[in-house]
């Protein structure tokens, strides 16, 4: 028999009561405000680009490695599956988690990191932020407005999923938060809902299990060198207690399958107590507390910052994804620079938006081209610029 979902709980938010669109829209008649959002967020272009972005492994390197797109609807199950069992809005949970990769660059984080080096004279680049514009302004949809015209809660959530942000509004690169806060505050100094927070913690369970999936299937390390990590360590040992002679590749699966489990529930037990401890009794007071509501015990941040310690040394550093990661920061740099020289050589559309502006102006227009290219696409269209043997 099924176990019965909790009641919503009073701190919950509620569809019927948002805050509604910077652009007054009618309501739909068959779904709620986030339910909404959430199909918009699924519809959109970035979205669908997101299924040949990389995680760790460029998207050539082959088929069962986690690209953006799988990333962030493993995301949303789990975030789903959270909000669901604390009596949370999971519509809301689902839409923010799914939104929350939109402004990745290709290349995963080398591309972020070469994109801040090349756009540090032109305001920086942040990928929180470009998931913002993305949803704000870059997706042109629809006749009314630019962006895809979300309610407050989900605007907020992508924003702030990870805690107050006010006090980065100094920063260059956080310029178009400031300037959209001021015609439409969000409240950059509080905690976002208890929604958005489920879905920044399922972010984490998601991506320390898959790397550790993914990293193994790659040869970067041995599922046994993990026995003597904290958390999968003892799941691992279990594994093979409760199932000897199994094979590797179930093995491993099932020890990813019970970690998320573990850490699913360390989730749930640990928001439930704070809940608790905290009184809360509606959305406000989610936002007003001092800390963050939705969170891992101690005991499971202190094994995770040594299953994080594991993964950077024997996979995120390892010589493999370092030579993937040189090679792409150079077909982003290379691109970059020829774009910011000859802009004529940008297609149309885009070339059509650093007619008459200035040179901040032309790089912030260049990140965005750059910036919304899929692995593969920037590999090809890097070989176009630069390789003559594309002509024959």
């Amino acid at each position: 028999m099924a176990a019965s979902l909790p009641l919503r709980v009073a701190y919950a938010e509620d569809p019927t009561a948002s805050l509604g669109r910077k652009v007054a829209e009618a309501e739909s008649a068959t779904r709620t405000p986030f339910a909404r959002d959430r199909d918009r967020i699924i519809h959109c272009t970035a979205f669908r680009r997101l299924k040949e972005k990389t995680q760790v492994f460029v998207a050539h390197e082959g088929d069962h490695f986690r690209t953006r797109l799988t990333h962030s609807l493993e995301v949303a199950q789990i975030a789903r599956s959270l909000a669901a069992a604390l009596g949370l809005d999971a519509d809301l949970a689902e839409t923010i988690a799914l939104a929350h990769d939109l402004g990745h660059p290709p290349f995963g984080h080398a591309g972020e990191d070469e994109l801040q080096v090349l756009m540090e004279a032109y305001g920086g680049f942040d990928h929180n932020v470009q998931t913002f514009r993305v949803v704000t302004k870059l997706e042109r949809r629809y006749p009314g407005w630019d962006g895809l015209n979300l309610t407050w809660e989900t605007l907020e959530g992508v924003i702030k999923h990870n805690g107050p942000v006010a006090s980065k509004l100094d920063r260059p690169s956080w310029r178009a938060i400031a300037e959209f806060d001021g015609e439409y505050g969000l409240r950059l100094s509080t905690w976002a809902s208890a929604e958005a927070q489920v879905a920044a913690l399922a972010d984490d369970i998601a991506y320390n299990n898959h790397d550790v999936d993914d990293g193994v299937q790659a040869g970067l390390f041995h599922l046994k060198e993990l026995l003597d990590v904290p958390l999968i360590g003892p799941i691992l040992h279990q594994v093979y207690q409760d199932h000897p002679g199994l094979d590797a590749g179930i093995t491993r699966l099932e020890a990813v399958r019970r970690m998320i489990g573990a850490m699913v529930g360390d989730v749930l037990t640990e928001t439930r107590r704070r809940a608790e401890v905290n009184g809360l009794t509606s959305p406000e007071d989610v936002r007003m507390m001092s800390g963050a509501l939705v969170a891992f015990s101690p005991d499971m941040v202190e094994d995770l910052a040594q299953l994080r310690a594991f993964l950077m040394e024997r996979m995120y550093r390892h010589w493999r994804v370092n030579r993937t990661r040189s090679q792409a920061r150079r077909i982003l740099a290379e691109m970059f620079g020829l774009f910011m020289q000859e802009p004529d050589v940008l297609p149309t559309e885009w070339f059509a938006q650093v007619k008459d502006r200035g040179e901040a102006g032309r790089a912030r227009v260049v990140c965005d081209y750059i910036a919304g290219m899929t692995d593969r696409y920037a590999i090809e269209e890097h070989r176009r610029l630069f390789h003559l043997d594309v002509w024959n």
